[in-house]
Formats: C-alpha cells, sequence, structure tokens
C-alpha cells in the first residue's frame, strides 16, 4: 500500500508542478519547490515526532517569509518565444547531466552527494524550463526529450545521492541546481517579470527562500 501511495502522491505533485510552470513566472515555482523543505520539516515534527531546533524552526520561518515576499513581487508568466537553440541546449544539458552523474559516482563520499545533487537538481531544472517551451506534444521538439532525459537523470542522480551520501549535502546541491538557473532563464529568456518597482522584492524573496531552504 505504501509504494502506491507514494508514486500516487509524487504523480500528483508533478502535475501541478507543470500546472504552476504554465501560470506563474519560473523563479516562483522554483522557490516554491525549495521550499518544500521547510514543509517537510514541519510534517516530520508533528508526525514523525522529529524535534527540530531553534535554528530550523528560524530556517522554516525564513523559508515562508521569502515566500511573502515572492507571492507579493511576482509578476505574470512571460510569453516571450524562445529560439530553438534553447530547446537544443536544455537537451545537451540533460545529457550532460548523465554524464556528471557517471563522474560524480567515484568521488568520495562527501563530494558525491554534493555533485550528484547539484546535478539532480540541473535536470529537475531542466524539467522546469522544457514544461515552459513545450507547445503541445510534438515527437521532433527536443524540448520534450529535453524533459524526458533530465527528469530521469535527475531522479536517479537524487536517489543515488540520497542513498550514498549525506542528505543534507545532496539536498544542497539539488535545491542550487533547481533555482538559480531556472529562473534566470525564465527572466532573460522568457519574458518572467515582476509588479512595477517591485524586482528589488521579488529578488530578495527569491535569495531568502533558497537561503532558508
Amino acid at each position: 500500500m505504501e509504494v502506491p501511495r507514494r508514486a500516487g502522491a509524487d504523480g500528483l505533485g508533478f502535475v501541478l508542478q507543470i500546472v504552476a510552470l504554465r501560470t506563474l513566472p519560473i523563479y516562483v515555482v522554483g522557490a516554491a519547490l525549495a521550499a518544500s523543505l521547510a514543509v517537510t520539516a514541519v510534517i516530520a515534527s508533528r508526525v514523525l515526532r522529529v524535534r527540530l531546533s531553534r535554528v530550523e524552526w528560524g530556517a522554516v520561518g525564513v523559508v515562508c517569509a521569502g515566500l511573502v515576499m515572492l507571492a507579493l513581487a511576482s509578476g505574470k508568466e512571460g510569453h516571450r518565444e524562445a529560439s530553438e537553440a534553447l530547446d537544443w541546449a536544455l537537451l545537451g544539458i540533460s545529457f550532460g547531466v548523465l554524464l556528471l552523474g557517471f563522474a560524480g559516482g567515484g568521488l568520495p563520499e562527501r563530494s558525491r552527494a554534493l555533485v550528484l545533487g547539484l546535478g539532480a537538481g540541473i535536470g529537475f531544472g531542466v524539467v522546469e524550463v522544457a514544461v515552459r517551451l513545450l507547445d503541445g506534444i510534438s515527437f521532433t521538439d527536443p524540448a520534450l526529450y529535453a524533459l524526458l532525459v533530465g527528469g530521469g537523470a535527475a531522479f536517479t542522480l537524487l536517489t543515488s545521492a540520497l542513498q550514498r551520501g549525506s542528505v543534507t549535502t545532496a539536498t544542497a546541491g539539488a535545491v542550487l541546481g533547481e533555482t538559480i538557473g531556472p529562473a534566470i532563464v525564465g527572466v532573460a529568456w522568457l519574458g518572467d517579470r515582476t509588479r512595477d518597482g517591485l524586482g528589488w522584492l521579488a529578488i530578495a524573496g527569491f535569495a531568502v527562500a533558497v537561503a532558508g531552504s
């Protein structure tokens, strides 16, 4: 029963992520995904009776503050047409994530967890951008294959990192990989914007949410 429930929850989460990426700026979705660590911590403290330190509770508060700042500052999702070069670049990066996984697997434990976690984060970042680039299902669209390869590689690398290294180090790498790069792509190439005059608040909120995570 536990495996089907987890698979169902993961599937629902992925569908909601796609909906969010199609309706919100990437930087908002990326920060919210990073903030899921705070949600996990709070649930663990209640359901699993995990005792969080004051620093950890403080981090949860910081994440919440960052998300509030982002909510106040975020504008509409960009609708700028990206060049085909971006599609192919994503596909190249997704295969690069696979190569990074092969290379990182032989590193010492701490370095391995960081490299694999960072690679997983980059793979998830590829998925975030690819979802925005897709315009229906076309088997000639490189963004579709970037989504499949990047998502599969990311899941594999993160699983390996969590099994064979520090959970904290792996998660930190994943958060960095899946937030900063996609946010820059969304603003620079896809037209994601903030509300007028609140760009500084969005930048601050994004930084606070990721740092808290």
